[in-house]
């Protein structure tokens, strides 16, 4: 199993990979199809992986009966899953398409199916955000991170509805946010008896 370091470390950084295809991926004026759109979406999902795990991890630093942590957990797991299936229906449409004309057509097919769109594009992906974001301030509550950390939850949060192209800038924020979680639990019973 992934140790909650690396989680930490890679998930943002894979978030950071998947942002700079996606910008060499649009140097031609469009993105998708091809390597970087592949290999991007692939990077990011990924990511989702290596974020799950650190949500684990962000839970049992609470304390496995606290259920602030439990619920931000299994939120943030939800958001994951929604955009498991977002970025899978990108590489799979990005792979099965010859243009991108025809990738967005077959996107529109499955974006059209009756609750679609909530679940794994509107609504459903934003529990991700809204998972790491209690978990953070579930433990800056508990005094297992400052409360800077949180913050830059927060902002990450909010970047890519300013411009996608951040997503770089977005991950930098993320490893710095996480940080103070790339040392071993040590305290875990501290924070738990607080």
């Amino acid at each position: 199993m992934t140790s909650p370091r690396t989680a930490f470390i890679l998930g943002p950084t894979l978030f950071a990979a998947y942002g700079v295809l996606r910008a060499v991926d649009g140097l031609d004026g469009e993105r998708g199809p091809g390597l970087a759109w592949t290999a991007g979406h692939l990077c990011f999902v990924v990511a989702l992986a290596f974020f799950v795990r650190g949500f684990a991890e962000l839970r049992a630093r609470a304390g496995r009966r606290d259920r602030v942590a439990t619920v931000g957990l299994w939120t943030g797991i939800a958001g994951a899953a929604a955009l498991t299936v977002q970025f899978g229906v990108d590489i799979v449409t990005g792979l099965m398409a010859a243009d991108h004309a025809e990738m967005a057509r077959l996107s529109d097919n499955f974006g059209s199916l009756p609750g679609v769109e909530a679940a794994f594009y509107a609504f459903g992906p934003m529990l991700f955000f809204v998972g790491q974001i209690v978990l953070t301030l579930r433990l800056f509550a508990l005094r297992g991170l400052p409360l800077w950390s949180p913050c830059l939850v927060f902002a990450t949060t909010l970047m890519p509805f300013a411009s996608k192209d951040l997503m770089p800038v977005a991950a930098v924020l993320l490893l710095l946010a996480y940080a103070p979680l790339w040392r071993p639990s040590a305290s875990r019973t501290a924070l738990t008896s607080a």
